[in-house]
């Protein structure tokens, strides 16, 4: 994590707002920006994030330095990393209590090849659970680490991120920005904003 120069951790009290999706648009604009970027998936009971960039059925390899992660392209300007890549298919199910979760966590944190980084993007959970817990505790000590809320505009989802926000005042990671999905809808024929 040393060679890692920026942290930014993408979370949200609850489920369906679209946080791996923020994480892949983060982490390709990034990239596509000049950045050299990586992409944790810390999701481990719902790993989606090797589907969403077309990635199911690669492997992890291993080298001196560590586990190397899945690159997008030939460029290796976005590397992955996901339990997602250590199934056998994407409908095998985790079921792991919170050490073997956090063993997991921490081992993608600290046994990665990551490589001179400028962004590592980590997509998280819903919640402040045991994989938050963990990715804290790995990142103790590392001075550029920010978070990114998603919510939606349900009023469930908005009290569920204000809790997040709680979770990060309390944890010492500043709250970069907070996104809104899915609130609104743009006609492709008038581009009418509907909300």
């Amino acid at each position: 994590m040393q060679e890692v120069k920026r942290v930014i951790l993408v979370l949200s009290g609850k489920g369906g707002v679209g946080k791996s999706t923020v994480s892949v648009q983060l982490a390709t604009s990034l990239r596509n920006a000049g950045h050299k970027v990586g992409l944790l998936d810390v999701d481990l009971c719902g790993p989606s994030i090797p589907r969403l960039l077309n990635l199911e059925g690669r492997s992890i390899h291993q080298c001196e330095e560590g586990w190397i992660p899945v690159y997008t392209d030939e460029t290796q300007t976005l590397s992955v990393m996901s339990i997602g890549f250590l199934l056998e298919n994407r409908n095998q199910a985790i079921i792991w209590r919170g050490p073997k979760k956090n063993a997991m966590i921490k081992q993608f944190l600290s046994d990665v090849s990551w490589s001179d980084l400028d962004f590592l993007v980590v997509d998280t959970p819903p919640g402040t659970s045991d994989e938050h817990m963990s990715v804290v505790e790995s990142l103790k000590g590392h001075t550029n680490c920010g978070a990114i809320l998603v919510t939606t505009p349900q009023a469930v989802a908005v009290g569920d991120v204000r809790r997040e926000a709680t979770f990060c005042r309390k944890t010492g990671i500043p709250v970069l920005g907070v996104i809104e999905n899915m609130s609104g809808f743009a006609c492709p024929t008038c581009q009418v904003l509907l909300s």
